[in-house]
């Protein structure tokens, strides 16, 4: 988890103590203790030389420069910065003239919107254009208007904590609507009104959402009641927006909080529907509230496998674990007795979550890995006490292939039963086919299991020539190969002609 803690939470200085910074309509810098000073002077570090060097360049040639947003308010928060965003009264033409011959590398793929990117000793700045965006009611693009001074800039940022700014080459902390109390409160407010912030761009909406799971932020009662209100203008952003906020909520330490506040605000029927359809679908082992809390439950205890697998955050396993029931609304069915059923709900799920990561525009990677794992989720319920053969193993280790540790951390967090006797029976049972898998493939390199004949030594066997037979004959051979495992080499040909027999080929 990410360090979020303020200076003040540590025994070092506490910045954030004392006299906040003016909240009044000015640039002015704000009066600040020692300590925040220490603090914004600490903002620099390895980027003393960068910044003045920048600053003189642009004070030189009568234009403002600030270090501003992400990286003032993430190095308060004790967070390491990697990339540097800045801003500046001068346009992005001349901004390109004043770091030639300065920076490392320039790219400009951002100007249309007032952004020239640079790289300069190791590091990657952005040089943005006082500007403000908007959308119009019914276009998925902002229209980029040029600003004239850093507050017009502030103002139409997306929230306080991101309306921070350290002016270069001086270094006086700029601080118009008190978003160093925000971060203090760890509190989420707009500059000003969250219908206008939310109206100039509806994806900070999203943003929003994720800042409270990836911070720990709360959001202030203003900010939750214009979410909900304007959930709706969300379908106007670009599937491709909303699937990178989604993405960073999904791998932030707390995207139950996210996913919470999603259903909660309406925001989710706009980005993922099929989650609020959980709620009250009352699952088949009567143990849970409902689905859409046994999902919550499962992706938390795979954020908590993941840590003690020394894994890093995974975005597929996250949204495999948060997806794996979404089958269950449409597949419910009531049967004698009260009982209600939800057959093969693993496989109409897999293409509900197919459909909707792709509409999301996630990479077919990700799609064909998360789809897969919600359509395997329910393999391991028939393995009872161990039951399974060696080639049952085998085909499940197999048909998992590269995701197989994903499928064992799923698994294992689909487990949310209250009754400890059941759930440590559980345990043991999965313990059991790990133990089987990793013995199997000391054994037989099952990651590498291929059928005793390849191809060439298929058509040569059979005598005949390159076709779909060969194919057939090559999955028959798998299949033996997965039943009974090894088999020696005369074993394997008599097996293949006396198929081809019964097949018609010899």
């Amino acid at each position: 988890m990410p360090n979020t803690a303020l200076p003040g939470e540590t025994p070092r200085p506490d910045p954030l103590d004392g006299t906040a910074s003016s909240s009044s309509p000015s640039t002015a810098p704000a009066e600040l203790t020692d300590a925040q000073k220490a603090a914004i002077t600490g903002l620099f570090g390895s980027i003393d030389t960068i910044a003045t060097e920048l600053g003189d360049l642009f004070a030189a040639a009568g234009h403002e420069l600030a270090l501003v947003g992400g990286p003032v308010r993430d190095a308060l928060l004790g967070r390491e910065v990697h990339d540097l965003d800045l801003t500046t009264d001068a346009v992005p033409q001349t901004i390109l003239k004043l770091i030639d011959g300065w920076a490392d590398a320039v790219w400009t793929v951002g100007i249309d919107f007032g952004t020239v990117g640079l790289r300069k000793g190791g590091y990657q700045l952005e040089i943005t254009t006082y500007r403000s965006e908007s959308y119009q009611p019914k276009s998925r693009k902002p229209e980029v208007d040029y600003g004239s001074s850093l507050y017009e800039d502030l103002v139409r940022r997306d929230f306080t904590v991101n309306a921070m700014a350290v002016h270069l080459p001086g270094r006086e902390f700029i601080d118009p609507f008190g978003g160093l109390s925000d971060l203090r409160e760890r509190r989420l407010r707009t500059p000003g009104r969250p219908e206008d912030s939310f109206s100039d761009d509806p994806l900070r909406i999203m943003r929003a959402i994720r800042f409270a799971a990836q911070l720990g932020f709360t959001l202030a009662p203003e900010v939750k009641a214009a979410a909900a209100d304007m959930a709706d203008r969300l379908r106007i952003v670009s599937a491709e927006r909303i699937r990178d906020e989604l993405t960073k909520l999904m791998v932030s330490p707390d995207p139950r909080v996210g996913i919470e506040h999603m259903v909660d605000l309406g925001i989710a029927s706009c980005v993922l529907p099929e989650i609020p359809k959980l709620r009250l679908e009352i699952d088949e082992h009567h143990r849970h509230k409902d689905v859409y809390e046994h999902s919550l439950t499962v992706l938390d205890q795979a954020i908590d496998l993941e840590k003690q697998r020394d894994m890093k955050p995974d975005l597929v396993l996250r949204l495999a674990a948060l997806l794996h029931d979404v089958g269950k609304p449409k597949t419910r069915a009531f049967e004698s007795g009260g009982r209600v059923t939800f057959h093969h709900h693993e496989v109409v799920g897999a293409s509900m979550t197919k459909s909707r990561l792709s509409a999301l525009r996630f990479s077919k990677d990700v799609v064909a890995d998360v789809s897969r794992l919600v359509a395997l989720h329910l393999r391991f319920h028939g393995y009872g006490k161990g039951e399974w053969t060696d080639s049952a193993v085998r085909r499940y280790a197999r048909d998992a292939g590269h995701l197989l540790e994903r499928l064992h951390v799923l698994t294992r967090a689909d487990c949310t039963t209250r009754n400890r006797r059941k759930a440590a029976a559980l345990s043991r049972a999965y313990d059991d086919i790990e133990h089987r898998i990793e013995r199997l493939a000391e054994e037989e390199e099952l990651n590498k299991i291929r059928p005793d004949l390849d191809g060439n030594e298929i058509q040569e066997i059979l005598g005949i020539k390159p076709g779909p037979m060969i194919g057939k004959a090559y999955r028959y051979m798998l299949e033996l190969r997965l039943e009974h495992g090894p088999m020696d080499k005369a074993d394997a040909i008599a097996e293949l002609r006396k198929w081809a027999e019964e097949q018609g080929e010899l």
